[in-house]
């Protein structure tokens, strides 16, 4: 084990030690130079400035093509030039250089959308906001920012060669984001707070299908829903469903059929299209070696090696769901059955009235006092059957009952506490001597008498 270690550090200084040289001894070159061999004194400085950058010079090199700009301003340099104070500030990189490049490089898209190298600027802004993306459990504000750069390349420039890497680069980002809302609502569903778990993980589901975790987010969506009660029952038949058809090769395919045939719902056949992507997923994922699984516990940088590498990465955002917990309102100031555009109509679990006189607030009870109590049913009327409510049959009843149930909530009940021996006894004391002040033996009252001594004759 020493010998390894030992080895290991070597390795590590040979290879710090090599860069090093690398550096001192070799520039980098600049990706987009100009090949023209002229004197010109634009072209002059351009490749002065352009030998700047190579040799890591970035402020000597701005300075340089700031003077090519301001004294030349009829070149043919000027774009190459504006893009290579973008590259400049991209090179020499942290926080400061990366914003700086970003602003470039959206200028030089502004002055110059047609151009070849507009596609390679919205590619920079993507890898700009890329290195700075953290793990799903930390701040999302890069990860949502590399997101919409990537879709800008994709749409705006469809036909450039760095479309199959963006796409890929979405995918990356977009498994670091499902994760993100994936582990929040696992922590829902954990605590117990059903309705917001299940609204966030059927969010990952809809918005992320290509997230390695989307068929466990599926099943924890459908196991919310069924822990809320019968009222869900369709919710969580449906997310079965999916496991089943779009995930047939997760290990909760099995467990999705089981549940599927005990609620006596038709179980559904897996899509062709999904077991070949989920084939070729497992065939092409990355396999990660000891020392890399060790590394990312300490690495600041999201791990994206279980990302999808297949598949059209989502190009919209959905709008969150409102959750199951919030009553549904069906139209401004109305209540009841509420017809919608398709002609479908849905029940709101709001109502509201207006009242025109106002003497009815001091002349009516509260009507607070009773909202905790449910309106009458035939059930519970006395001398009424059960199915003469208004000519309604008994699954009519039943689905009325079923509606009127209190949504479920994501507030739960404190556990009570257990009381200790000491006041158990202090609490049983009490209840004896109120037991005696209230029902006293005929012992306690013949005492008195038996002592009040007798009156002279």
């Amino acid at each position: 084990m020493q010998f390894n270690l030992k080895f290991i550090t070597n390795l590590v200084a040979l290879a710090l030690a090599g860069s090093l040289l690398t550096g001192c001894f070799h520039k980098k070159k600049y990706e987009n130079p100009i090949t023209k061999d002229t004197l010109q004194p634009d072209k002059v400085l351009f490749d002065r400035a352009i030998n700047d950058v190579e040799h890591g010079k970035y402020e000597v090199a701005r300075l340089t093509l700031n003077t090519l700009i301001n004294t030349y301003d009829t070149s043919e340099y000027l774009a190459k030039a504006k893009l290579a104070i973008a590259d400049s500030w991209y090179r020499e990189g942290g926080a400061h250089g990366l914003a700086q490049a970003e602003a470039e490089y959206k200028d030089f898209i502004l002055f110059y959308p047609a151009m070849e190298e507009a596609a390679e600027s919205q590619w920079k802004v993507c890898q700009i906001h890329y290195k700075q993306m953290e793990k799903a459990d930390r701040d999302s504000a890069q990860a949502i920012r590399t997101e919409d750069e990537c879709r800008v390349l994709v749409t705006q420039f469809p036909n450039s060669k760095y479309i199959p890497q963006a796409q890929q680069m979405l995918r990356d980002t977009q498994e670091v984001l499902g994760q993100k809302e994936y582990l929040t609502g696992a922590f829902y569903h954990n605590k117990g707070a059903y309705p917001a778990a299940a609204n966030r993980l059927s969010f990952v589901a809809d918005q992320y299908p290509l997230f390695s975790g989307a068929d466990e987010a599926l099943w924890q969506a459908a196991d919310s829903f069924r822990r809320m009660g019968d009222r869900f029952e369709n919710q969580a038949a449906d997310d079965y469903t999916r496991i089943v058809r779009d995930y047939p090769l997760s290990p909760r395919a099995d467990d999705a059929k089981d549940r599927l045939q005990e609620m006596k719902r038709p179980v559904p056949a897996a899509d062709p299209g999904a077991v070949a992507r989920m084939k070729y997923e497992d065939e092409n994922r990355t396999k990660k070696g000891m020392l890399s699984k060790t590394i990312n516990i300490f690495a600041s940088r999201p791990d994206t090696h279980t990302a999808a590498k297949s598949g059209p990465p989502a190009m919209t955002t959905m709008r969150p769901p409102t959750p199951v917990s919030v009553p549904a309102l069906g139209a401004a100031g109305t209540s009841g059955t509420v017809t919608g555009t398709a002609g479908s109509s849905t029940t709101s679990d709001v109502s509201a009235t207006v009242s025109t006189s106002t003497s009815g607030i001091d002349a009516k009870p509260d009507a607070r006092q009773g909202a905790g109590t449910p309106p009458p049913t035939a059930s519970t009327v006395p001398g009424a059957s059960p199915n003469s409510s208004n000519g309604a049959s008994s699954s009519q009843v039943a689905a009325e009952q079923q509606q009127q149930q209190p949504l479920p909530t994501n507030r739960q009940l404190p556990k009570a506490k257990k009381k200790s021996k000491k006041q158990l006894k202090q609490e049983q004391e009490q209840m004896d001597k109120l037991k005696q002040q209230q029902n006293p033996t005929t012992d306690q009252a013949a005492a008195p008498a038996a002592n009040t001594p007798a009156k002279p004759q």
